[in-house]
């Protein structure tokens, strides 16, 4: 039997670690070999649902579930972390704008930063969840300097999901049949999700449906298919956002299939044009826990344009929040 690892979430006791928990303590996360120790962080007021959860996740009595520690100190929940689940964030108010929102999430994951560089594993990693996320994955590696770059990431596995899952619709075939997906850039409503070099049981998925349903019909219904489910059940997604999630963990640890690859938003190294530091989505293959930028694809002109409005939006987050970098 392995040694435990230890794995820190934040905004624990939340609807999405709900789901997320249980399928980590599972072994669905990081292997059926694989032993875990769950450290869970929540808000002070959050403490008596999580001692909750706490006593459903023994109640299971998953034998790779070696211990629980519930707390409201990060410095307790970082402690010697393995893998950093960052899901906890300010939600978006009514009247807020986007501005206020980066700011107030921007504070929460610039003192996790430096709580993490302070006490965690420097080999730790680490998927930023709450939004947005790609920034706040941004601000958190800017005030942990000990932590390697490559291993703060945010997730765009669930816009990835959501991508695979509409093709397969539109073109009545199997989900498991569409390879190399891809989400290029921020999770927003400015992502790109792209089919140009996906295939459904090996044939190229672009000369199964037409051009203008990928640009005008698929694009926005995956960016904006968040808000249809906060339209239809009246809060954010949560199971959904809790497999994307382990399916992200899981490929980065384990690794990705052979001939396929995954979307992951990763330190950018200038690939694509992309400017190099942002935390941007792109097509990665992963081995050995680490993971490589799909490079050489050739991209439409249409797609490039819609990366670069990506990237500015990404800029712009950034420079909003440049105060809070260390």
């Amino acid at each position: 039997m392995k040694q435990p690892v230890r794995v820190a979430v934040t905004g624990a006791a939340g609807q999405i670690c709900y789901s997320l928990l249980f399928r980590i303590a599972s072994g669905g996360m990081l292997g059926n070999d694989q032993p875990v120790i769950l450290q869970l962080l929540e808000i002070t007021p959050a403490l008596k649902v999580l001692e909750a959860v706490k006593m459903e996740l023994n109640d299971c009595a998953f034998p790779l579930l070696h211990d629980v520690v519930c707390t409201d100190d990060a410095s307790v929940a970082f402690k010697g972390a393995d893998y950093g689940l960052m899901v906890g964030a300010k939600p978006r108010g009514p009247g807020m704008e986007r501005a206020d929102l980066l700011k107030d999430n921007g504070k929460i994951f610039s003192t996790l930063g430096k709580v993490i560089n302070d006490v965690a594993n420097p080999d730790m990693k680490i998927c930023v969840v709450g939004n947005p996320a790609n920034t706040n994955a941004y601000i958190l590696m800017k005030n942990a300097p000990n932590l390697n770059p490559r291993n703060i990431t945010a997730l765009t596995r669930l816009d990835h999901n959501r991508a695979v899952y509409q093709l397969s619709e539109k073109t009545n075939s199997s989900m498991s049949d569409i390879k190399r997906m891809t989400i290029w850039g921020n999770h927003s409503t400015t992502q790109v999700p792209d089919i140009s070099h996906t295939t459904i049981a090996g044939d190229a998925a672009i000369d199964k449906v037409d051009t203008s349903w990928a640009n005008e019909e698929f694009i926005p219904k995956v960016a904006k298919r968040g808000a249809e489910v906060i339209g239809a059940r009246g809060s954010s997604s949560a199971a959904s956002a809790a497999n994307g999630i382990i399916d992200h963990m899981r490929s980065w640890v384990l690794g990705t299939n052979e001939g396929d690859w995954v979307s992951m938003a990763v330190h950018s190294d200038g690939s694509y044009g992309i400017e190099e530091g942002l935390i941007y989505s792109y097509p990665v293959t992963c081995k050995n826990g680490d993971w490589t930028i799909v490079t050489g694809l050739d991209n439409s002109d249409f797609i490039v344009n819609k990366m670069k409005e990506s990237e500015k939006e990404l800029q712009e987050e950034r420079d909003t929040c440049s105060d809070l970098f260390a």
